[in-house]
């Protein structure tokens, strides 16, 4: 508990900007679905043929897993805020149409009839009796859409739109529990918060004279109405305070300005954000940093579309995952190949390798490797029916992984299980899984004491870091060549270990490392983030 509390402090301005940004997030999607979900329900109360297509959509919506959601939503929307807002507005829809239509049809249908008895339009009975004795059924299906809306906001920082899940996530391939709970505790609280809050204004749009209580308490309901209504007016004004903060907060923008992306692990953090720091320092370009925005595949396509202008690849995913060649192990022809075709399909520059070769490797526990005498890849392939692997799951569908290693080495293990990140080296740690795919200059390798093997065979391409800029950013900006050549060469394979290992286990933020080193290999001087 001491270490969770003295991890809330250190960075409690981080936690409070992430959850600031959460709100907005979440309320944004929840504002949006409102208006989208309460006039569906009413259309299907009255076209009672488009109920069951209507709903019927809205369930399979309800169905399709949050991250299937965004790798659709990925190749159409771009990354960023976009994306995660309209997945959320999606799953958001049905407790609020289905509610909304089952408040509508369980009034008393005598009273429709009284209210047109006595000359009211169609209109006029809906807005003036139907809707606000619906209003505390609708209600409820709010509060429902937006508790879950809260938890399922987690998944913006998957795709570089922040709030909460950011540390989540982070947490998770750290193995830092306590980054973990800095960024779900604030979110359940959240929820909560919003729920109370949606309660009251579910108890203040029910008529007195349908809450179950004593006449005689009527006056002092009136009294705890006042109440109620100060402390909603009080969240409404720091709502607004929050979506001013964003505003003013994103008005100045240079116009001299490129984005840096980055995939989901701890290297890639560090990069982007050393990429960033040294861009920044020694131009006049200002420089965002979009982190953590998952593999490959969504780094890239962002790349395409514009939505960053530079990441770093590594030479062997390029050539094998994004060009869909067979891997082979020639470091210039890959190289080339990939400069090449990258220019002449994409307009993506391919700028010099940087110093360090972060290939793929396979590791086990030291009385694993012991026990079955493991030292290359050969050998493991002897034993490989009496272990079980674990991988991420891009290792585990790429051709440049373990499919392609399964022909090479005539793999067979005892069981394959995907395992995205750090939980492979807990679940190594834990003794359920024997093996696990690595990146050889992975921190994690040093913080759990693991041994790497040997491709004796020489399978995996090489994967040495390549910065990749969109053709056009490029041309606008010819210095960011040779800057990150210079860059580049300071990078070898064991200080990006150490760099690794500062993060993953002296749980340094990405940003601090990156810069530390920066001013220590004499590139840039000090300074404030």
């Amino acid at each position: 508990m001491g270490g969770f509390l003295s991890y809330m402090q250190q960075n409690q301005a981080q936690i409070f900007s992430l959850t600031l940004e959460h709100i907005r997030l979440t309320a944004i999607s929840v504002g949006i679905a409102i208006l989208i979900g309460i006039p569906l329900g009413i259309l299907i109360c009255y076209i009672k043929r488009l109920s069951k297509p209507v709903l019927g959509v809205a369930s399979v919506i309800q169905a399709i897993p949050s991250m299937a959601m965004l790798g659709f939503a990925i190749p159409f929307l771009g990354i960023g805020t976009l994306p995660a807002i309209i997945c959320v507005i999606l799953y958001s829809l049905l407790p609020i149409i289905k509610n909304t239509a089952t408040g509508i049809e369980s009034i008393n249908p005598q009273m429709v009839e009284a209210a047109h008895g006595i000359g009211l339009t169609r209109f006029q009975v809906l807005t003036k009796v139907q809707i606000p004795l619906a209003l505390p059924v609708i209600m409820a299906g709010v509060r429902i859409s937006a508790v879950t809306a809260v938890g399922l906001m987690t998944i913006a920082a998957f795709i570089g739109a922040g709030g909460l899940g950011y540390l989540v996530f982070s947490g998770i391939r750290t193995v830092n529990t306590n980054q973990i709970l800095a960024g779900a505790i604030p979110a359940c609280i959240l929820a909560l918060l919003i729920d109370f809050l949606l309660g009251l204004v579910e108890k203040l749009v029910t008529p007195i004279s349908l809450q179950k209580t004593n006449p005689r308490a009527h006056r002092s309901i009136q009294r705890t109405r006042k109440l109620q209504k100060g402390i909603l007016g009080v969240f409404c004004i720091l709502l607004i305070l929050v979506f001013g903060v964003n505003i003013f907060s994103t008005k100045q923008k240079s116009a001299k300005t490129i984005t840096v992306g980055s995939k989901d692990f701890t290297e890639q953090m560090i990069l982007s954000n050393m990429v960033s720091d040294y861009i920044q320092n020694k131009t006049d370009i200002t420089v965002h940093c979009k982190e953590n925005l998952g593999g490959s595949q969504v780094c890239f396509s962002a790349l395409k579309s514009g939505d960053i202008d530079l990441y770093v690849e590594y030479s062997g995913t390029a050539y094998a995952d994004l060009l869909k060649h067979k891997p082979i192990s020639d470091v210039s022809k890959v190289y080339n190949t990939t400069k090449n075709e990258l220019k002449s399909k994409f307009d993506i520059d391919t700028l010099s390798q940087m110093n360090f070769n972060n290939t793929y490797t396979m590791a086990v526990e030291k009385d694993t490797a012991q026990k079955y005498h493991l030292k290359t890849f050969s050998d493991l392939a002897k034993v490989g029916s009496q272990l079980r692997v674990g991988t991420t799951l891009e290792f585990l569908n790429r051709e440049d992984g373990l499919p392609g290693l399964t022909k090479k080495y005539n793999f067979q293990f005892a069981k394959t299980t995907g395992l995205d990140g750090s939980p492979r080296y807990v679940a190594l740690e834990n003794k359920e899984t024997d093996v696990v795919d690595a990146f050889s200059t992975d921190g994690l390798l040093k913080k759990f004491n693991l041994v790497t093997l040997e491709d004796d065979k020489h399978f995996f391409p090489p994967y040495y870091a390549i910065p990749l800029v969109r053709g056009k950013t490029l041309e606008k900006y010819p210095e960011l060549s040779p800057l990150l050549k210079e860059l580049g060469s300071h990078l070898t394979d064991s200080t990006m270990q150490e760099l690794n290992y500062e993060v993953d286990e002296q749980q340094k933020k990405p940003y601090d490392v990156a810069h530390s080193f920066l001013v220590k290999e004499g590139l840039i001087k000090s300074k404030s983030k």
